[in-house]
């Protein structure tokens, strides 16, 4: 199966004068689909820093969504860290400047030969060979290299065109392995105590995930209230009951105190 990351790309985000919504969106997105998240990342609006995350996600060969910083303002570094990260040129792209121009004439918002116009224009240039991710909200485009997807940072822009991509480019791998998890609560034990059991599960069941979520109680109501962890498994759905019977045994055998699966 493939790897899906996102990076959420924005000053705004890393100083709190805006909430991210992206990360909570593209896991509903991807989970809808059978499909999960390996990884994601913020980075602000620092294009050195921007192109250097790039650089290593080029060379993992993951399926990656970039959100924001695509535009044509000075704090907008997106497109010019793809490129450098490419090593490519920046080029304008002949289908998105005919967007962006068709878009002009409509919203009659002047000549796109204009000083401002221009300006506009900067935006359908991308990395020499990218390919565009269609805008539906204003027909600016976005772009794609490879298996990297770039679109705006506005959320009624960006969730239509990421839909779009995991619809165009992915929809053999929906549902293609049935997924399931399960877990318990398990109370007063510490997590190094459950360690050797977790490593003793993932070798005997290579193709399954065990976690482990503590908690002092914080919060929380009734049993909650106390100090437990959340233990499971999760993986294929064919593979999950011999794992989680595994699991259950080895806790059992530990004596800790468990609640029913959560």
């Amino acid at each position: 199966m493939k790897r899906f990351g996102l990076i959420i790309v924005g000053d705004e985000i890393l100083s709190g004068k805006r909430q991210d919504k992206h990360l909570s969106k593209v896991i509903e997105l991807l989970t809808a689909r059978g499909l999960s998240l390996s990884w994601a990342q913020y980075i602000g609006d620092d294009r050195a820093a921007l192109t250097a995350v790039l650089e290593r996600s080029f060379r993992q060969h993951d399926v990656v969504f970039s959100t924001g910083g695509i535009g044509a303002t000075p704090d907008d570094h997106t497109r010019q860290a793809a490129a450098a990260a490419l090593g490519r040129e920046l080029v304008l792209h002949p289908e998105a400047e005919g967007f962006i121009r068709q878009r002009m004439i409509d919203a009659n918002q002047g000549s796109p030969d204009t000083p401002e116009g221009r300006q506009r224009l900067r935006m359908a240039e991308f990395p020499a060979g990218a390919a565009i991710i269609p805008n539906p909200y204003n027909r600016i485009a976005g772009f794609s290299v490879g298996e990297h997807y770039f679109v705006p940072g506005f959320p009624v822009m960006a969730w239509p065109m990421l839909e779009w991509v995991l619809d165009s480019c992915y929809a053999e791998l929906f549902h293609h392995t049935p997924q399931g998890e399960r877990a318990m609560l398990v109370f007063e034990t510490a997590e190094s105590t459950l360690t050797p059991l977790m490593e003793r599960v993932e070798a005997a069941h290579p193709d399954m995930k065990v976690f482990s979520l503590p908690s002092v109680g914080e919060g929380g109501s009734g049993k909650r209230s106390r100090r437990h962890i959340e233990l499971g498994v999760k993986g294929p759905a064919d593979l999950l009951p011999a794992a989680w019977a595994a699991l259950r045994q080895g806790v059992a055998e530990l004596g800790s105190e468990v609640d029913e699966e959560v």
